[in-house]
């Protein structure tokens, strides 16, 4: 069924198409017996389509966007619980031959420092991370193929598997580098990775292609076609992503809605996550010079809209936003959250000197994860570092049908509770850890199946003694 072949970019990014529901959007943001027909339709949790969605995103109307906001935090609530899974970037190189008008790491720029890990530097970066207690990375790399090719990306995700520091192992590595062919997609999935992931910028052709004048990211369709090669080559997690700030955002958000549709119809699963970045001052680049800037309020509609249409999908907010902003997101749709992040090329061995920048963008939340994971538990939610389902094998089609059927809950509510566990054990503060083993007893309680809850409890009493690594 899913062997057909898939259209091109501009035709599954029907640029027609989304000026029409731009307009049947505007047209009927004030429609309330529409309005209330498709929220008639999102509650029954199979998502809405993109022209559907952009109505939500253009309602003016006070009563119904608090009711799209409840839904969203809803939806949220059932398919995700009060889980949310913890990340660090990890910037290996900042070589790149692309000209990309909103990043300092364009091939232009000659002031910012250029870098690139060695092996032994991967190692002490990853040990720093491991330190703090992260279990899952994303890896980070400009596009230049003699100082960043796929051999030197597959040589750090080995180097990366291999180290274990004390109790500390990064158990699953994401990947979010430049297009790249459905060979080098198959060498990165026999490398184990777990979620390939590429923003797209904006699905705008004509803007996507005047933010790139220079290097091969100029390719529009080659870019948008990504994740189709990526899937090709055997990756069944894809993640996508738009830079908001950068172009029209009623324009991407139906745009990224229209991809995730291509993945399901073509693929058989849309993507496993969906990441809302917002352009951020950088080396080299003024967010002000961009006339697209969005508020906190248009951000949060955004999130919530798209948790309603997407309501399988997870989605991730950055250190790129303020601990407020990051907050009133978390309530809306954001399933994942980095922490204690660095944008810098080694920054988290020790602090990067400032006549040294290499850093891709400003960090907005600055706390150390130690502090995240507190404010995470203080609102009732629980920061999981489980990366089991990877693990396991509960990707792609089979990962989107347990969630869709409400199982996933069985599998990843008792993991998130150990994984927690053994980070208060290894590296949380006193107050931290406190704060935990109280949410932990409590959480205990959802695990409604006796004999689930007798083994998971057995398994937090291993963790204390020492043992690792348990999983479901």
């Amino acid at each position: 069924m899913y062997n057909v072949m898939s259209p091109k970019a501009e035709e599954f990014i029907n640029h027609e198409e989304i000026l029409e529901s731009l307009a049947y959007a505007k047209s009927n943001k004030n429609n309330r017996e529409l309005i209330d027909e498709i929220l008639a339709k999102a509650r029954l949790r199979k998502g809405l389509s993109h022209r559907e969605a952009a109505v939500l995103l253009d309602c003016e109307l006070e009563d119904k966007n608090q009711e799209i906001y409840a839904l969203a935090q809803q939806i949220k609530k059932d398919f995700y619980g009060n889980r949310i899974v913890m990340f660090a970037p990890l910037y290996l190189s900042n070589y790149c031959v692309n000209g990309c008008e909103y990043c300092p790491y364009h091939a232009k720029n000659k002031h910012i420092a250029r870098k690139k890990l060695t092996q032994e530097e991967v190692a002490k970066e990853v040990a720093a991370l491991q330190d703090m207690g992260h279990k899952r990375l994303a890896l980070e790399a400009g596009e230049d193929p003699v100082n960043n090719p796929i051999e030197y990306i597959l040589e750090c995700i080995h180097t990366i598997y291999g180290i274990k520091h004390k109790n500390g192992a990064i158990r699953r590595v994401n990947v979010n580098i430049a297009a790249t062919t459905v060979e080098n997609y198959q060498k990165l999935k026999e490398a184990g990775i777990g979620t390939y992931i590429l923003f797209q910028e904006t699905y705008h052709k004509e803007s996507y292609e005047k933010l790139h004048p220079t290097g091969p990211k100029h390719d529009y369709a080659y870019h948008t076609e990504a994740m189709d090669r990526a899937m090709e080559g055997g990756i069944d997690d894809v993640g996508l992503g738009v830079l908001f700030g950068l172009n029209n955002y009623r324009y991407d958000f139906t745009g990224i809605l229209m991809h995730a549709e291509h993945l399901e119809q073509y693929k058989g699963v849309g993507p496993h996550t969906i990441s809302v970045p917002r352009l951020r001052r950088a080396d080299d680049i003024d967010p002000d010079v961009f006339d697209n800037g969005i508020s906190d309020e248009v951000f949060a509609k955004i999130v919530a809209c798209i948790r309603i249409a997407v309501p399988y999908t997870g989605m991730i907010v950055s250190t790129r936003e303020s601990q407020a902003c990051r907050e009133k997101v978390l309530h809306l749709g954001i399933s994942q959250i980095s922490g204690a992040s660095r944008t810098s090329v080694g920054g988290y061995v020790e602090p990067e000197p400032e006549e040294e920048n290499s850093a891709q963008f400003d960090v907005s939340d600055n706390r150390t994860l130690d502090e995240v994971v507190r404010w995470l538990m203080e609102m009732d939610y629980v920061p999981s570092f489980c990366t089991a389902c990877y693990r396991e094998g509960r990707t792609g089609d089979r990962f989107m049908t347990l969630l869709k059927s409400g199982q996933i809950v069985n599998c990843c509510h008792p993991n998130a509770l150990m994984t927690l566990k053994e980070y208060l054990e290894d590296y949380a503060s006193e107050e931290t850890k406190a704060i935990g083993d109280a949410l932990i007893e409590k959480e205990l309680d959802v695990i409604t199946n006796p004999k689930v809850k007798e083994k998971v409890m057995d398994y937090l009493a291993n963790i204390q003694n020492g043992q690792r690594d348990f999983r479901f």
